[in-house]
């Protein structure tokens, strides 16, 4: 599949367009800027006197540093505000409305069906299967043919999954995309990705053109007020990504945050944070498992887990009035009892679990999880 076969995947009216040409895209030099209506005199809140000129549309240094963390070309990289940006960009760039469909596998992350109907984008959708012994996981066969058949221009995968928390295999992700090369693109979300076992669909860019993943450094890279995300794709796709959106998306400050937050010694804190994650994540499944009032714990690749409860409400508001906000899930697809919650410190898992031990009796809470209680924790 060539870089003119991923094109005719973008709407027709978008593929030669030039998008807006801003005062930073130029890429003009000089010492006197008076090309762009900013004020030649700082704000006094503003120490460092760079707010007042507008940011580069995609900031080199942090484009080397997305570009480096993910091992891909910078050319591939279209930097964002979070993932969200990446889910709209590519819905308004593929999808003519009442046409071009967008598929997804609910229960899963809402943004895909929010943006798809600011589109005007038909939705199908194609539920997870739920396997005793994997959890929540794609029908691939049934992705195909619903994509193949429903004229879908974009087919979302989240993996892991949100908020069912499973990873998904790059055989299987390669075959989807060996399946509906040259009518669908392949989005692989991979916002939870640090936190998993499996490697990621980046690898799989090179071969499969229709293939875009997107990764986030809302998560595992404790960032997510600085709203940084990247969708990374074929370079002519991440070309006409770039043209249609807004001129200025990564805001300096945001920006000078995000390349110091990956900085060597910044990574190797990351490590550790997912490290602790992946311990509390097993030890807090495993307690959960044992309270009786729990009727089931989903296997997990993600920062969280979801939970099925006997009673989920009464759950939801024991949490709650104990100060301990969790996603209520109950609304979702097949999730009428379900809660998400997601990975803490140990102090603070150990307080959920005190609080979801008292509904009704269970069994101890495991070794090291009442140290937590403590303050002994890690």
């Amino acid at each position: 599949m060539s870089a003119d076969d991923v094109l005719a995947l973008v709407r027709e009216d978008l593929r030669d367009f030039a998008g807006y040409s801003s005062a930073r895209s130029s890429r003009l030099q000089g010492e006197v800027w008076l090309n762009a209506n900013e004020s030649a005199w700082a704000n006094p809140a503003d120490a460092d006197a760079t707010c007042r000129r507008y940011p580069d549309p995609q900031p080199e240094a942090l484009r080397a540093a997305l570009a480096d963390l993910y091992a891909v070309a910078p050319e591939r990289l279209v930097v964002g505000r979070g993932s969200d940006e990446a889910i709209d960009l590519l819905v308004r760039a593929t999808c003519e409305a009442g046409r071009d469909a967008v598929l997804v596998t609910p229960p899963v992350f809402g943004m895909y069906a929010v943006s798809a109907r600011l589109q005007g984008a038909p939705l199908l959708e194609v539920p997870l299967l739920d396997d005793p012994g994997q959890g929540l996981v794609p029908d691939f066969a049934a992705i195909a043919r619903a994509a193949g058949g429903g004229g879908a221009k974009l087919v979302f995968l989240c993996s892991p999954s949100n908020p069912g928390g499973q990873a998904i295999t790059l055989d299987d992700i390669a075959a989807l995309a060996r399946a509906l090369e040259g009518r669908s693109l392949v989005v692989v979300d991979e916002a939870y990705a640090e936190f998993s076992d499996l490697p990621s669909a980046t690898t799989l860019l090179q071969a499969h053109p229709n293939l875009v993943v997107l990764r986030t450094l809302s998560k595992a890279h404790a960032l997510a007020a600085a709203r940084i995300g990247a969708a990374i794709a074929d370079p002519a796709l991440a070309g006409v990504l770039r043209r249609c959106q807004a001129p200025y998306p990564v805001p300096t400050p945001c920006a000078a945050l995000a390349v110091a937050g990956l900085s060597p010694q910044a990574r190797a804190a990351t490590a550790a944070r997912i490290a602790q994650v992946r311990s509390e994540r097993a030890r807090l499944a495993a307690a959960l498992a044992r309270l009786s009032g729990v009727r089931r714990v989903y296997p997990s690749q993600g920062n969280f887990l979801l939970v099925r409860f006997e009673d989920a409400q009464a759950a939801f508001d024991a949490l709650l009035g104990a100060g301990i906000v969790v996603r209520d899930q109950r609304a979702a697809p097949a999730l009428g009892d379900a809660l998400r919650i997601t990975i803490g410190t140990p102090e603070q898992n150990a307080r959920v679990l005190s609080v979801l031990s008292a509904l009704r009796p269970s069994t101890a809470v495991p070794p090291g999880m009442s140290d937590a209680a403590g303050g002994g924790g890690r």
